[in-house]
């Protein structure tokens, strides 16, 4: 790298939910960003608060395909490379699932190739999902899953699990120096109302005065994160120097059922919505909670914002959000 130019983090799907979080808190850390976005599911607001931002730049490029001129340019500037490109709820990535396939394996070999070229340290934002409807609770890092692989949720689970058994390979090669997230359910501003994740779901349907839409009996599961507690956790393990062979489960281990949630959300926006019962989809996991020891140990890590101050939060945003746009909420899928 030329002294003379400054570091570059690279982050692919930057313009999305975490990924404009990230942006965000890397810019005011006083860094260099390129954010790389093929803005399919990317909300454009998200990219407008970061637009001429000191040290910011926006390249847009998929990438499935090779990446944009505008990328390669700078590899031997790139000390840092994020992966967090791919739509990541069941409508959005379910609506092209081969696109999201290549997503996971085609591109995420695209960035590993490029980190190498670099000398970059690479962090692939796997997912819960490779856990599939899990046979143990909570779930440790050492599980293997149970995971259909000829379901509709197939593209993003096993494309999920391609990409992180591409990221171990890169490492046995001594290629590229790569860390791996497994990321359990994010919630907080930025968020899209239609993007299918039960939170936005939810606090949407509540504030529009729609019906609240449950799958099943309610009784599933999940774990809920905010997301400032998850960008303070994919910051601490790039940064690490943990062996870059483990993955690592990101989340918080703090559990409610998705009737719970409902609940805690009518009560917040104080509207008495009725609520509705809908078919669970097919193959959706029916308890989901993380076993954060291994983030606890390497990373000094442990989600700070409770359950009730994040929930506060993004209702107020929302709220905020639909009052500017005039957005409804459709019924969708929980994620």
């Amino acid at each position: 790298m030329a002294r003379s130019e400054p570091s570059l983090i690279l982050v692919a799907g930057g313009a999305g939910f975490i990924g404009s979080h990230l942006c965000d808190r890397l810019l005011r850390e006083g860094n260099a960003v390129m954010c790389l976005d093929n803005l399919q599911t990317a909300r454009p607001s998200n990219l407008r608060l970061l637009e001429g931002r000191p040290g910011f730049t926006f390249v847009e490029g998929d990438i499935v395909s090779p990446l944009p001129e505008a990328v390669t340019r700078e590899t031997h500037r790139i000390t840092r490379v994020y992966n967090l490109a791919c739509a990541a709820s069941p409508p959005q990535y379910q609506a092209d699932p081969e696109h999201t396939m290549l997503t996971n394996v085609v591109g995420t070999n695209h960035l590993l190739r490029l980190a190498e070229r670099a000398g970059a340290r690479f962090l692939l934002t796997s997912t819960s999902e490779v856990y599939g409807d899990p046979e143990i609770h909570p779930q440790v890092e050492d599980y293997r899953g149970w995971v259909s692989c000829t379901g509709p949720r197939a593209c993003y689970d096993e494309g999920k699990r391609a990409a992180e058994a591409l990221a171990f390979d890169y490492v046995r090669m001594n290629r590229a120096e790569v860390r791996v997230a497994r990321i359990f359910n994010t919630y907080g501003p930025q968020m899209q109302c239609d993007d299918g994740r039960v939170v936005s779901n939810l606090i949407c349907q509540a504030l529009s005065g729609q019906d609240i839409t449950l799958y099943g009996d309610g009784s599933q599961t999940r774990s809920f994160c905010y997301v400032s507690d998850m960008v303070e956790a994919l910051i601490r393990l790039m940064e690490s120097d943990i062996d870059g062979s483990e993955p690592v489960n990101l989340g918080n281990p703090t559990e409610l059922t998705v009737r719970e949630l409902a609940e805690r959300v009518i009560a917040m926006t104080g509207r008495g919505n009725r609520v509705v019962y809908r078919p669970l989809p097919q193959d959706d996991p029916r308890r989901r909670r993380p076993d954060i020891s291994r983030a606890r140990d390497r990373l000094g890590w442990a989600p700070v914002v409770p359950i009730e101050d994040g929930l506060e939060q993004t209702c107020r945003w929302f709220a905020e959000e639909l009052g500017r746009t005039g957005q409804d909420a459709p019924a969708t899928e929980d994620a």
